[in-house]
């Protein structure tokens, strides 16, 4: 979200319910925009400034309808993520936010509550493998080898949760999955680290909280045409060490009409 300017102007008023919170920060997992765009410079500086309005520390990762996907609409899709990585490979300084030092700036880490924290570009539409499989390698190399980084500081830390656009989960015919290497990447991470890792995606629009493979616990958050935002909490249990409350207000949806 948004995926429209009626969804944009509600999500003002979700920004003034996340202000009057007391959250470390706020992460959003990718698509600013629709399937179908709008992909122009305009939108997305509009949303810039939209989410300048966040009072809290902000990351924000990429999803598949502001890059990938804007060739349904005439634009090229790497001209589109490189104006996404102009617009919003910021600094957070409040988190100590460490980006990853090549190309693929909008790869994120920090640290809070002595937990990981991992953002990937791994974007929907089979994570971009149909269409580029050349562009889809290179990026998954830089998203492994920072994945990996992040697994060796989460060894000496109390958890790691990943955070991505994609649900890895959307499974393809065996040569056409652009997520099979990294479900079984997750695979080892759960298996290595039982209990303490967290996936968090959106993509198919639809909550779920459950575990998908043994020791992963994912949760998906909502997507248009819900307008609204989960709240995540640190809790050190024998089940686990991340809980998630939904919001503690009532959520924005426009019409289904």
């Amino acid at each position: 979200m948004p995926y429209s300017q009626p969804q944009a102007n509600l999500l003002d008023g979700l920004i003034e319910q996340m202000n009057a919170e007391k959250l470390a920060f706020v992460v959003h997992v990718g698509d600013i925009t629709s399937g179908f765009g709008p992909c122009g410079d305009e939108w997305l500086e509009a949303r810039k400034a939209q989410f300048a309005h966040i009072r809290h520390p902000f990351v924000l990762l990429p999803g598949d309808n502001e890059w990938t996907d804007c060739h349904r609409t005439g634009f090229d899709p790497m001209e589109r993520l490189q104006k996404w990585r102009v617009l919003f490979c910021f600094p957070v300084e409040e988190l100590s936010l460490e980006r990853q030092k090549n190309e693929y700036c909008e790869n994120v880490r920090w640290v809070a509550g002595n937990v990981v924290f991992v953002g990937l570009n791994v974007p929907g539409s089979n994570n971009n493998l149909g269409r580029d499989p050349a562009e889809h390698a290179a990026r998954m190399r830089a998203v492994f080898e920072w994945l990996d980084q992040a697994e060796t500081i989460a060894e000496k830390r109390d958890g790691l949760v990943v955070l991505m656009h994609a649900n890895p989960f959307v499974a393809r015919p065996p040569g056409t999955d652009g997520y099979a290497e990294l479900r079984e990447r997750l695979r080892r991470l759960a298996e290595a680290m039982p209990g303490k890792v967290l996936l968090v995606h959106g993509d198919t629009h639809r909550y779920r909280n459950d575990q998908p493979l043994p020791g992963l616990r994912r949760v998906e958050v909502y997507g248009s045409p819900h307008i609204r935002w989960l709240h995540a909490r640190i809790e050190r249990s024998a089940t686990g060490l991340i809980a998630i409350e939904p919001a503690p207000q009532p959520p924005a949806q426009l019409p289904s009409w």
